[in-house]
């Protein structure tokens, strides 16, 4: 059992465990036995932090179900590693290197020290978000239905945001409060947060902390701080821009809105197409263009170490700056007056090409099983599977068996990462000290 082993067979319990248990008869809303491929969907979409749904959530489940559902996206926004560390750290446990070894790697650690304060402060940070977040929807929720029910709606649709997970006790997902400043702001501030990544979240921290306190010493943001949140700020607004001008004329999405809500509705979806699932919109109304813009965000999704999915922002970045290097005539990879390692350029080269072949792999095999269905919208769902995204034109729960098995070995891939998933099946890598004589070729 390597560490990339022992990630991805954690991952594969959660999924086991939450399939059954929604098996259940209690699990339903119905009282009967759940079909098996509808809990094992619906599992590994929360464990995975998706939103992918085959059936409605909200009516289908009973509140034991719900609450299942809400347990599931909480363990798999955390991580498995995250979550039995604490466990043990709960239970007075030392980390030995092993465990320090499967944190560093599932969090993509670059450094084995501070295990134990990082999952520490990883659990504390989920908690003070996901509770304001729940304080700061209620008495959206109380106005239309009570301060009863909308208890549990503020629980289970904060985890769900801030885990980037998607999934909502509503059959139209949060269509009815596209006008509503308050939701759109609550919902669109969790989703950043918790996908911009822990350690930006501890950086921005501690900046505040130093500020307050009146130190006058110059903090220096790390290149990953800096990477982070410019890529996330320009695609956030070249995505609101672009989905405000291909759908702006659309009489089924935004045309019939007034300009304002044109503006956070767009905004709302470009967010969400960070990985959550959530929808002001009918995304099966959207025009070509607009659902392809939507891909593209979706695949390039979240930040390494938080919970949304996709090849990461880091990657994207990286992959531009070598290409700006290449165009300067420049032999080192430069940002921010700092050099990205040359194995971080490896990486991110990988991680792009295995991300694109297993979308490539997915829409060709769906499109195979389910031929009647349009190839933009088998697109749309594969890229949503893989980058644990869940936003769908509305053919989830049309799909074909197969194609459901399909999405959910492509919702796992996509949450465990592609690189650590071919690990875990090669193998550790050996090192060797053979080096070969080099010789050029030519390129592009």
């Amino acid at each position: 059992m390597t560490v990339s082993r022992t990630i991805c067979s954690g991952f594969l319990i959660m999924i086991t465990v939450g399939t059954v248990l929604l098996m259940l008869p209690f699990s339903t809303h119905s009282g009967d036995w759940n079909n098996p491929i509808v809990a094992l969907f619906t599992a590994t979409s929360a464990v995975c932090v998706t939103g992918l749904v085959v059936v409605d959530t909200g009516s289908y489940f009973s509140p034991w179900g719900q609450g299942i559902v809400l347990l599931l996206i909480q363990l798999g926004g955390l991580g498995y590693m995250t979550a039995t560390t604490f466990l043990l750290l709960l239970l007075g446990r030392r980390l030995g290197l092993r465990d320090r070894l499967a944190i560093q790697q599932s969090m993509d650690k670059t450094e084995l020290s501070g295990a134990n304060s990082l999952v520490r402060s990883i659990i504390a940070t989920t908690m003070i978000f996901e509770i304001t977040g729940v304080f700061l929807m209620l008495p959206i929720f109380a106005s239309d239905y009570g301060y009863g029910q909308s208890v549990w709606l503020a629980i289970f649709h904060s985890i769900s945001a801030f885990n980037n997970a998607g999934f909502s006790l509503f059959s139209d997902s949060l269509m009815q409060y596209a006008r509503s400043p308050g939701m759109n702001l609550i919902i669109t501030s969790l989703v950043i947060i918790g996908g911009i990544g822990y350690q930006v979240i501890m950086e921005v921290f501690f900046w505040l902390r130093d500020r307050l306190q009146g130190r006058q010493e110059r903090i220096i943001f790390s290149l990953h701080f800096k990477i982070v949140t410019s890529t996330t700020l320009i695609l956030l607004g070249i995505g609101s821009l672009a989905l405000l001008a291909t759908e702006f004329s659309n009489p089924f999405t935004l045309a019939t809105e007034g300009f304002g809500v044109k503006v956070m509705m767009a905004w709302f979806q470009s967010v969400i197409a960070r990985t959550a699932g959530f929808n002001t919109i009918d995304i099966g109304s959207m025009k070509n263009t607009s659902l392809f813009i939507v891909a593209a965000l979706m695949f390039i999704g979240a930040s390494p170490g938080s919970t949304g999915g996709g090849i990461k922002t880091t990657t994207v970045r990286i992959l531009m700056i070598c290409t700006r290097a290449v165009l300067q005539g420049k032999a080192e990879v430069l940002c921010y007056q700092r050099q990205i390692p040359v194995d971080r350029v490896l990486k991110a080269i990988a991680v792009v090409v295995g991300s694109g072949m297993m979308v490539i792999g997915i829409t060709t095999l769906i499109s195979l099983t389910d031929s009647n269905l349009n190839f933009i919208t088998v697109l749309f769902e594969s890229v949503s599977a893989f980058a644990t995204v869940g936003l769908s034109t509305g053919i989830t729960a049309k799909l074909s068996t197969l194609a459901k098995l399909l999405l959910i070995i492509t919702m796992y891939v996509g949450r465990v990462g592609v690189l650590l998933m071919m690990s875990a099946i090669l193998g550790d890598p050996r090192f060797s000290t053979i080096h070969y004589p080099e010789e050029d070729l030519l390129v592009g």
